[in-house]
């Protein structure tokens, strides 16, 4: 396995980039405990112009400054007090997109996912949802601005791995209806037909 190199993250098109974390392993160590998960479901968000986006209108707060940094780090925020939700931020220093990994299938440490997501049996809701793969994988707001290549405890992993060009969808993403038409776009990717997926558009 490699380490995605940085010119990965911080190519302009965002949606490319999306794509192409599809089959990615995101793999964790805290406490030298290890946990990994391939991607399998990803939204791009198009910065200060895409209305979903929280930096639309070049918006800059404590929460989405990091959007704002080069690509590469991650951008972990709290949806709803409750779900911490995992972004890639990508591009340069300046131009605010990221990218929500949506889902993952578990791959290294099922049984640390178990105990951090407390469930007692292993089905597919383990890591389905932005915020399940996240308990899973063990990653919290405080991870907030690791950078993706050179943190040793946070990573993403190129292991070789391709889907097919024609087992990857393109939808509207999930839970963006206050973005009006932008809503409508079809900025997110996922693997057709697995369990993983987490859900369907409006």
């Amino acid at each position: 396995m490699e380490k995605l190199p940085v010119s990965f993250y911080r190519r302009k098109n965002v949606f490319q980039v999306a794509r192409e974390l599809l089959g990615k392993l995101i793999v964790t160590k805290w406490d030298n405990v290890v946990t990994s998960a391939r991607i399998i479901e990803t939204e791009a968000y198009a910065g200060i112009t895409d209305k979903a986006s929280h930096a639309y209108g070049a918006r800059r707060t404590s929460r989405n400054e990091v959007m704002y940094a080069h690509g590469g780090v991650s951008y972990v925020y709290l949806c709803y007090g409750i779900h911490h939700l995992f972004n890639v931020v990508t591009n340069t220093e300046g131009t605010p997109h990221a990218i929500l990994v949506r889902a993952g299938e578990p791959v290294e440490g099922v049984e640390t996912m178990l105990k951090r997501t407390g469930k007692k049996k292993w089905d597919h809701t383990l890591t389905r949802g932005p915020g399940n793969l996240s308990k899973a994988l063990g990653i919290y707001t405080h991870h907030n601005g690791l950078s993706l290549n050179d943190d040793e405890h946070l990573l993403i992993m190129d292991d070789g791995f391709r889907y097919k060009r024609s087992e990857i969808i393109a939808s509207p993403r999930i839970g963006v209806d206050y973005a009006g038409k932008d809503a409508l776009l079809p900025y997110r990717f996922f693997i057709k037909g697995s369990p993983y997926v987490s859900g369907k558009p409006k």
